[in-house]
Order: C-alpha cells, then structure tokens, then sequence
C-alpha cells in the first residue's frame, strides 16, 4: 500500500502583521542577509503607508526573496507574505519556520491543490497585509535574466480581492548568486537596488465573467509593467516579446537547466 502523503496546512492569518514568531525569526535572519548585501530602495513613497496591497516583483535568482522580504520587514515595516514552492515547507524546522512566518505553500505536483492557498492569500489582505506575488511562478528562463510570460494566478489573486497592485523590480541580487548557481558571493557592500513602480490600473478588468484571453492579457499588462522597472535598473532595453518557456521547450518549474542537460545526455 502506498504511503499517504502528508498534507501541509496552511499558515494562521491573524491580524497582527509582524506577530512574535515573525519577530524572533527576524531577529535572526535580517542580520544575516545585511551580510549578503545592501539594499536600497527607490520609489518606496508610492506605496500605500496602510492596508492591503499585492506586490509583484520579478524573479531572477533564488536570492530575490531575501531581498524583497527585508525591503518588506526592516524598510517598509510591514509584515512579507510570500507564495513559496511546497518543497520549502517539507524542510525540517524550515516549513515550520515559513508556516509561522506567515508565507504560503503552492504546490505544483498535484498532492495538494491551491485553492486553499488562494483562500489563505485573501484571508491576508481581508485582513489589511501585503502578499508578494512572483507572476512568473519560477526564475526567469530567459537567457539575460529578463522577465518571462506571467502565470494568472498573481492577477486573479488580485482581481478577487479588489486591492490595488504594484510593481517591483530588482537587479543586482544575480551577482551574489546566480541562477540555479551553488556559486555564493556575499558581501554587505554589494547593492540590490529595489525600484517600484506606479500601481497597475486594472480597472478594465476588475468585474465578473473576465474571459480567458482577458486573464491573459492583465497578467501581461503587469509582466510589461515590471519589464519596465527592470530596465530603468539595468539601463537596457528588454526583448520586445516575452520569453515564453513552452515555446522554447523548456521546463516551466524546477532548474531547466539541469533537465535540459539531462536530456541532452539521454
């Protein structure tokens, strides 16, 4: 008989952002990551000073996270919630650790599905917190670490809940890591520069009976938004279409790279 998989729950939504289990992991970890680099920040001042709002940044390494979620606690002094991958959570002390801190499993191997996650996202921001979304779901695939196509679940999260969205972007975090690199090169001298943007006016969406190609169309509006931001960073212009992994027969979650090797060898 096969083993029973073991569900993961979800996160306690209560609505003290930053509650004691939240403080004392930050009283550990945002000494930590000043050590892997600076952040600094531009545009913060566009952001609501209260209440509900979903941030959607871009998704280069594995590092981003950390720097999104220190801008989120130690500048803004708000509390992160994060959707993270389920493998995060069946870490020991980790997915404790992530459950306590508030952030959010998705899963992608069909175990568990992510209504409950959606549920527990508005719950959130019912609540009056932030919810930092990565449209795109996984790092870029795109060769030069710009912003891919976006998945809808970033969009219907916020057309659901009716809170208002804004882009972010970051660049410098891939000169610490790079994609899917064991690679480390830390240094608090090293700059993440954070830039946000205006929020996304999706008024032309927000109502009932949103068709299909609709949904496609506001997730693009937001990755085109965010593209934006990444440019005004790198002082470059992006690709005018976006990469579409699907297209380019690529893996759309895990490390493409390494199944791409792999395939190539069989």
């Amino acid at each position: 008989m096969a083993k029973k998989q073991k569900l993961i729950p979800m996160p306690k939504v209560t609505t003290d952002e930053n509650p004691l289990a939240v403080r004392i992991i930050a009283f550990f970890v945002a000494p930590i990551i000043r050590m892997f680099f600076k952040v600094e920040v531009t545009g913060m001042e566009k952001l609501p000073k209260s209440g509900a709002f979903i941030l959607t940044p871009n998704h280069a390494t594995n590092m981003d996270g950390l720097a999104v979620a220190y801008f989120i606690y130690k500048i803004l002094k708000r509390g992160p919630h994060f959707f993270a991958k389920e493998a995060l959570f069946n870490i020991p002390l980790v997915g404790k650790a992530l459950l306590a801190g508030g952030q959010i499993p998705v899963f992608r191997k069909g175990g568990q599905r992510n209504d409950d996650s959606f549920k527990i996202a508005n719950s959130y921001l019912q609540a009056g917190h932030i919810i930092c979304i990565y449209p795109e779901g996984t790092l870029t695939r795109e060769p030069n670490l710009w912003p891919m196509r976006g998945k809808t679940g970033a969009i219907r999260v916020a057309l659901n809940s009716g809170v208002p969205v804004y882009p972010i972007a970051h660049w410098g975090s891939e000169q610490i890591m790079g994609r899917y690199s064991s690679k480390f090169r830390p240094g608090f001298w090293k700059k993440v520069q954070i830039l946000v943007g205006d929020e996304i006016d999706l008024a032309k969406y927000r109502k009932e009976n949103l068709s299909a190609q609709e949904l496609l169309e506001a997730t693009e509006l937001v990755m085109r938004s965010i593209t934006a931001l990444v440019e005004q960073l790198r002082g470059e212009k992006a690709p005018g279409t976006l990469w579409d992994p699907v297209a380019m027969g690529q893996t759309v979650t895990g490390n493409f790279l390494k199944a791409a090797k792999k395939a190539a060898n069989q």
